[in-house]
């Protein structure tokens, strides 16, 4: 826990917020019935989350304080994944699995993220040692902090709900007595009860996720190597042939390999059919990959501590022996930390992210000037606005008609097809800011306003001016009448002497525009 606090805090402010962080911070800032009628909506799935950092970013709203609750939580869990390893296996493979997850890269990246992915990791290793400690109890009052951990981890973000057939598998391979199968029962029952409604509310709003595409054995194979403490080399194939090891502790694989093997599995099947899987949405799984390799260097260390040397027995019992044994598995394990250190070092770049909004802000500001008018295609780019609205200051949102937090939406309620057309009429120019495969001609978007953008601005604009910036394309757009007059004779007035006498074939020459046709 001393550990995690360092590599989380280690370039938090990375000077940028890509997509998902901005939606936490500027729904955060709203006033609590603003974030209610949002749920309703759109994104009930993280509800809980955005009103717990509503309370947060009262404090001070700042990318900074807007990351601290995944780094405090991922410390949380750094010492809950010990804790277990400690009670399964004893004080050594505690410490070496508490900070084997803290060293592996995707820990350090979602502990610097301002999602509630770290949260839920957090919650899962809480409530798996609480299973244990009532298993151990016996008790009818054990199971009640169990439950409430779990229920809240789940409202936390309701794809950690596959974790209680992982508790229930681990159940069944500790082969516990009919009363503590009862007394989980009525845990996980309470747990999905209270779940019902937000599972009930999520399903309407499933587009969110159509996003996701069908798993395949490329997404299996990335998973194993964000598990493990090294993407690729030694550090991979040490930590697979560990956990391969690690399999015969009886009561530790009991524990953590339905921890890692049963949510993943149980979302890829799913996915099959509807996709839901992604590897953040598993996070809470690496504790148990982190729980199999230490103890699998764990019982390497026992083998190693009973080798005969010049015909005397060392013994792993011997005080001796575990200290060094125990610091040579520490030392490997900084080893480890330093060989990956320029993956964790990619990491705290904000170009590693997604996007960088705050470098789309940047750009926008340079070259955007008061009362431009700018038009988001698709919609979704106005977070740049949203999360850094110095670089838009002043500009016009053309396709805007109600702002996000007034309307309840993310991004804002954009004009009608017609309003838009009838908007962009009167305007020669306009500044366009857009995602990179927004302007893929195989893009179509169902959405009739993005259409609607994209037909007016092939049919009536052309492109003077093109920048691009972390896969942010900013573009002027000027109105092909006006970008076909020369710079010379631009400022003459339709129908003076000048215009007159120019042929009636010259560009500047006054003509009569078609008639608009059926559309």
């Amino acid at each position: 826990m001393a550990v995690m606090p360092g590599i989380g805090l280690w370039g938090l402010d990375r000077g940028g917020m890509w997509g998902d962080e901005s939606v936490t911070f500027q729904v955060a800032q709203r006033t609590v019935p603003q974030i209610w009628r949002l749920l309703h909506d759109v994104d009930a799935v993280h509800g809980l989350y955005y009103l717990f950092m509503h309370a947060v970013l009262t404090v001070h709203p700042s990318e900074v304080v807007l990351r601290l609750p995944s780094v405090c939580a991922a410390t949380a869990t750094a010492g809950l994944v010990a804790a277990l390893g400690v009670r399964l296996a004893g004080p050594r493979v505690g410490l070496w699995a508490g900070l084997l997850y803290a060293i592996t890269p995707m820990t350090g990246h979602y502990a610097q993220e301002g999602r509630s992915y770290a949260l839920v990791a957090a919650g899962v290793a809480g409530a798996t040692l609480l299973l244990l400690r009532a298993v151990e109890a016996a008790t009818a009052r054990a199971w009640w902090p169990y439950g409430t951990v779990v229920a809240l981890t789940c409202l936390l973000h309701e794809l950690a709900v596959p974790v209680l057939c992982a508790h229930a598998l681990t159940l069944a391979l500790l082969r516990v007595p009919r009363e503590v199968w009862s007394g989980w029962g009525r845990a996980a029952g309470a747990a999905v009860l209270v779940m019902l409604p937000l599972v009930w509310v999520s399903q309407g709003q499933s587009g969110q996720v159509a996003w996701l595409v069908t798993p395949g054995w490329d997404r299996a194979e990335r998973l194993v190597r964000n598990f493990s403490p090294g993407p690729a080399g030694v550090a991979f194939w040490g930590a697979l042939l560990l956990m391969a090891v690690g399999l015969r502790a009886r009561r530790l694989t009991a524990v953590a390999l339905p921890l890692l093997v049963v949510p993943p599995g149980i979302l890829m099947t799913v996915s099959q059919v509807r996709p839901l899987f992604h590897d953040r949405y598993v996070l809470y799984s690496l504790a148990g990959a982190s729980l199999l390799v230490a103890a699998g260097a764990g019982r390497v260390a026992g083998a190693l501590g009973r080798v005969r040397f010049d015909g005397r027995r060392v013994r792993v019992g011997g005080r001796r022996v575990r200290a060094v044994l125990g610091v040579a598995g520490v030392l490997a394990l900084i080893g480890t930390f330093l060989h990956q250190l320029p993956v964790h070092r990619q990491d705290r770049s904000a170009a590693h992210r997604p996007d960088n909004l705050a470098a789309v802000s940047a750009l926008a500001l340079r070259r955007l000037r008061p009362g431009d008018p700018v038009l988001f295609v698709p919609s979704v780019g106005r977070l740049a606005a949203l999360a850094y609205p110095k670089g838009f200051r002043q500009v016009r949102d053309i396709a805007l008609r109600e702002s996000a937090p007034r309307s309840g939406t993310l991004w804002g309620r954009e004009a009608t097809p017609g309003q838009l057309r009838h908007r962009l009429s009167s305007v020669d120019r306009v500044w366009v800011v857009a995602e990179a495969y927004a302007l893929d001609p195989g893009w179509s978007p169902r959405d009739p306003v993005e259409r609607a953008k994209l037909a007016v601005l092939a049919e009536e604009f052309t492109v003077r001016e093109e920048h691009a910036r972390d896969g942010v394309v900013l573009r002027l757009h000027v109105r092909r009448e006006a970008a076909e007059v020369p710079p010379s004779v631009s400022h003459v007035p339709p129908g003076s002497a000048t215009t007159a006498r120019l042929p009636a074939n010259h560009p500047a020459a006054p003509r009569a525009r078609p008639r608009p046709g059926p559309w």
